[in-house]
């Protein structure tokens, strides 16, 4: 009997998932007594001009697009690219952006650029990432350099690889099959 009650102990105990807070519950944590942890990893450095490599978003676009090869980073367990982008506008005005591409269809933000090398803003939720836009850089991100075969990259050295060639080469090797678009 008694090894029947402890079963039951430990099947209520396992397996519960923490349910996503609302951004008003995120801004009054404290009030509410909420203790959740910050799944914000640690900021990189602010980019630096010659760590940037340039990738290829869309044709449609008059924007142009970096990625900092040195903030690359994987975390495979979470199936998580994270790097910092920098979308450059057509008079010169760069957007600095540190996000996250959950491999192969989400993304957020962890932090936005202020301009003065600092860094701000709180991150964002999970979002899906929007195919056919010519902003869609997380699309480019994810389809062409961090998630082929919708997995991602295994290391920062791959991630790198792939963006100073313009895709990863497993990309190459499905178009020259007919898998991909």
């Amino acid at each position: 009997m008694k090894v029947l009650w402890l079963l039951l102990l430990l099947a209520g105990c396992g397996g519960a998932q923490q349910q996503p807070i609302s951004d008003w519950e995120r801004q009054n944590q404290e009030r509410l007594g909420l203790t959740v942890p910050d799944e914000r990893p640690g900021i990189p450095p602010y980019p630096k001009k010659e760590n940037l490599v340039e990738i290829s978003v869309s044709a449609t676009t008059d924007f142009k697009y970096f990625v900092d090869a040195s903030t690359l980073s994987v975390a495979p367990k979470e199936r998580t690219v994270r790097y910092v982008l920098v979308a450059r506008s057509p008079n010169g005005v760069d957007n600095v952006t540190f996000e996250a591409i959950r491999c192969p269809d989400q993304y957020r933000v962890l932090a936005v650029g202020q301009g003065d090398g600092k860094w701000g803003g709180r991150q964002s939720d999970w979002r899906e990432i929007q195919r056919g836009s010519g902003l869609s850089w997380q699309y480019a991100l994810a389809r062409y350099y961090f998630c082929p075969h919708r997995d991602p990259i295994r290391s920062k050295d791959e991630g790198v690889y792939a963006l100073e060639r313009g895709s990863h080469p497993d990309v190459e090797v499905q178009r020259s099959m007919g898998g991909g678009k």
